[in-house]
């Protein structure tokens, strides 16, 4: 956590207005990127889940952006959290969120880990394999397993089912019946179609095959009431998540009408990608020309690259667009650019074949969509500082 509690300085309106934030900043005078979070974007979402969503507490994937200001305002607006190490469930407990608002949603953990869950009392945890399930029984024999069965989309941003998950029509039935054996408690499963999820049947695939294991869990003696439907939700596309929200919905109430059953999902970009502008100085410029001396391309070098916030490129395989603040009415002309990070390294390249007016060292780029995925990767590779970060909240 940060050290004292970091400035939140609050706006008039529905919107943050990014272009007025950096007319009303020195930033001109910071060699460092910034990224300019908007707290009541997180809210919004909040909303937006609880009206879209009603029957489905959020679990936020700590993951995704572990920022303490933001797992602080999501722990006061009552979400619970998707956990994956020790310092992540060191991190939500510091703000005094019950263990029960939390699932360790790591099917593999190391002891040490496992212990610190079982110290604090964190239950919930999923398993997906018979190894785990033994850890279990010798580390936190009386913790809530949660069997974590493989059911992905065929359309996702980053897949995650040759990591984790179990085959749901064989292996999940072993499992469960090796916990039988072991006398530990299965209450529920677990399935993450990916992250960034572009089709809508996929949740419906992975609810029903939830259901019929659920069933096989009643024939084994288990009372099985917690159902954790994982992430994929988008976070730049309200109408893309109703869309996604209205197949769930329609899911659940045909395959789990029994409203004792908890039901829980673990969206991470969803409630901060939009939340998170990043702005950028380019620090130097290159022209480069063709054989007759025609202007072909013009190179910019920012202060932040791959090795930063702009990893989302390579791990989340994120396409960024770049907005310039030159000039409001956009009839400047616009040129082919090329934009690089500020290593030293030719890897670092952030976008290419972009066209942008003509700019100058000490201008301003900035990235909107910039908050899932970017600054709990990002690193100082090189000596360059990672972004810092200004919070705003409307009044």
């Amino acid at each position: 956590m940060p050290s004292g509690n970091p400035e939140i300085q609050y706006y008039d309106g529905d919107e943050l207005n990014i272009r007025r934030v950096i007319e009303q900043s020195d930033l001109q005078a910071l060699d460092q990127a910034l990224n300019i979070c908007d707290l009541s974007s997180v809210e919004r979402k909040h909303r937006l889940w609880q009206k879209l969503l009603p029957r489905i507490k959020p679990y936020y994937a700590v993951k995704c952006n572990d920022d303490p200001v933001v797992v602080k305002l999501l722990a006061e607006l009552g979400a619970g959290f998707d956990c994956a190490s020790k310092n992540e469930l060191k991190l939500v407990l510091g703000f005094d969120v019950s263990p029960e608002r939390i699932i360790f949603a790591n099917p593999c953990r190391p002891v040490s880990h496992l212990e610190y869950a079982r110290d604090n009392q964190v239950a919930n945890g999923t398993v997906d394999n018979e190894f785990e399930v033994y850890k279990l029984h010798k580390h936190y024999a009386n913790s809530n397993l949660i069997v974590r069965f493989k059911s992905e989309a065929k359309e996702a941003q980053c897949p995650l089912g040759d990591k984790f998950g179990c085959d749901a029509d064989v292996d999940a039935a072993a499992l469960m019946l090796l916990a039988k054996s072991l006398d530990l408690k299965v209450t529920g499963t677990s399935f993450h179609v990916g992250s960034g999820c572009s089709e809508l049947e996929a949740y419906d695939r992975a609810i029903k095959k939830a259901n019929n294991l659920f069933k096989y869990g009643g024939l084994l003696g288990y009372d099985m009431d917690f159902l954790d439907i994982g992430g994929g939700f988008p976070g730049s596309d309200d109408e893309k998540f109703a869309r996604i929200a209205e197949s769930v919905n329609t899911s659940v109430k045909r395959h789990f009408p029994d409203e004792r059953v908890q039901i829980i999902a673990e969206p991470g970009r969803f409630f901060v990608a939009a939340a998170y502008t990043l702005v950028c100085k380019i620090h130097a410029k290159r022209e480069v020309r063709n054989e007759s001396g025609k202007l072909d391309t013009v190179m910019y070098y920012l202060n932040d690259g791959v090795y930063g916030s702009f990893n989302c490129i390579l791990y989340d395989h994120q396409v960024v667009t770049a907005e310039h603040y030159l000039d409001e009415t956009n009839v400047l002309p616009q040129l082919k650019s090329l934009i690089w990070g500020p290593s030293c390294d030719a890897f670092d390249k952030i976008s290419e074949n972009l066209f942008l007016p003509n700019m100058n060292r000490g201008d301003l780029l900035g990235f909107r969509n910039m908050g899932a995925y970017t600054m709990p990767i990002a690193s100082p590779f090189n000596g360059f500082d990672v972004p810092k970060t200004l919070y705003f909240r409307a009044i």
